[in-house]
């Protein structure tokens, strides 16, 4: 099984600039994307074919133009979940989850803290609620691929200037203990354990041109459950690909 996520910024404008032919091209039985900032009507009006083949199942957000998330199966899965059973977060369209056998893919728009941090209490809360439901499909047996954006870089070697990011909601100290968290809990940030050392990114601001420098972060992940994680054949970053300010990331599992 192929899975690629990607938040893609804008679902119709990336279709709009044409960059959502990758997607064709990747081969992947799943497509988890976040921040699609629309609704499925919009989708099927505006690009009426752009969806052929796939069994689509979205999760918007309430609010027009913001936050949303869209699964995209080759076939279809066991079972699909909206949500995360909380009305603060589901009405944001953050989470989806889907059933393919015993591996539950937890497609997450994880919340951004805000500038002002205004914001990260509620991050905090998701991450907790995210974990705690991830803990209860591994204990009833299955397995977990939790994948998105999950809107922390987690170790320094995650972003290009971690000192001058250290007040910066993405880098602070109580977001990567959440990270340190999950993976103590035995979900697996698979692309850093298999390359520790390597420096690669997937997000990038736009504000300042930073992909041209290559200036930004990882902020986009595989959690793997403890279970899985013999199954897990590559991970890989696309970062080559354009189209949003994030790139595409890619995980194979048996």
């Amino acid at each position: 099984m192929k899975i690629v996520s990607w938040n893609v910024n804008g679902l119709r404008a990336v279709m709009r600039k044409g960059d959502w032919a990758w997607v064709a091209t990747s081969s992947a039985h799943l497509v988890c994307l976040q921040e699609i900032k629309s609704y499925e009507t919009q989708i099927i009006h505006d690009y009426p074919d752009s969806l052929d083949g796939y069994h689509t199942y979205f999760h918007s957000a309430e609010r027009a133009g913001y936050s949303g998330v869209l699964s995209l199966a080759a076939y279809p899965p066991d079972e699909v979940i909206f949500g995360l059973g909380e009305s603060r977060f589901d009405v944001e369209g953050r989470a989806l989850l889907t059933r393919f056998g015993d591996i539950w893919v937890i497609n997450v728009y994880v919340p951004n803290g805000k500038r002002d941090h205004s914001r990260v209490g509620y991050k905090l809360e998701f991450y907790d609620l995210l974990l705690r439901k991830a803990q209860q499909i591994v204990k009833e047996g299955e397995g977990v691929v939790i994948c998105g954006d999950i809107n922390t870089a987690h170790q320094e070697i995650d972003l290009t200037h971690p000192k001058e990011n250290e007040n910066t909601t993405g880098f602070l100290p109580e977001e990567r203990a959440w990270i340190s968290r999950f993976i103590e809990e035995g979900f697996h940030d698979v692309y850093r354990e298999r390359y520790p050392e390597r420096v690669q990114y997937t997000w990038w601001s736009y504000q300042t041109r930073a992909r041209d420098r290559n200036v930004g972060w990882r902020l986009d992940y595989f959690l793997v459950s403890e279970n899985l994680l013999p199954r897990v054949k590559k991970v890989e970053i696309f970062d080559q690909v354009m189209g949003s300010d994030h790139c595409p990331i890619g995980l194979e599992i048996d």
